[in-house]
């Protein structure tokens, strides 16, 4: 009887690069809000932190939304045009529910393709629907910087 072990097949010659989860910023560092939280105090967090949005997680760390400056814009708007009153408001009233996201298997050449690709400039990272952290372009142009000329 012969057996002949079956091998993976992989192309040697492939570099392999680094994923993103070593570039990410994990959860814990990360500004986050919640789908009943005030739009007033979500406002005061984007302005006291200096970002340009967060991911918006329910009571079990899934990721439900966005919540970015231009999604905060719109109750100007609402006040504007429709006269709604602001101080009720919460962050599921403005937040964008479509969110993009990253798995941590995700390469950084897969993920530099994506942003090449789109105007969004900050992806999700989400294992088994829990929010695990984030990564942005200029994370991935950091990665840029330790890929050795070997690798190209």
């Amino acid at each position: 009887m012969n057996f002949k072990p079956e091998f993976e097949k992989k192309n040697l010659h492939e570099p392999n690069y680094e994923l993103i989860v070593k570039y990410m910023v994990p959860l814990n560092l990360m500004v986050t809000f919640k789908p009943d939280q005030s739009i007033q105090e979500a406002i005061s967090t984007i302005l006291q932190k200096k970002i340009s949005g967060a991911p918006v997680l329910d009571e079990h760390r899934h990721l439900v939304g966005n919540l970015s400056e231009k999604d905060c814009l719109r109750i100007i708007i609402d006040h504007a045009s429709h006269k709604l009153p602001v101080g009720n408001r919460k962050v599921a009233d403005y937040m964008s529910t479509k969110v993009y996201s990253f798995s941590p298997a995700t390469n950084v050449v897969e993920a530099a393709i994506e942003f090449l690709n789109s105007p969004i400039r900050r992806y999700a990272v989400v294992e088994k629907g829990a929010l695990i952290g984030e990564i942005s372009r200029r994370e991935i142009l950091r990665a840029a910087q330790d890929i050795k000329s070997t690798t190209w």
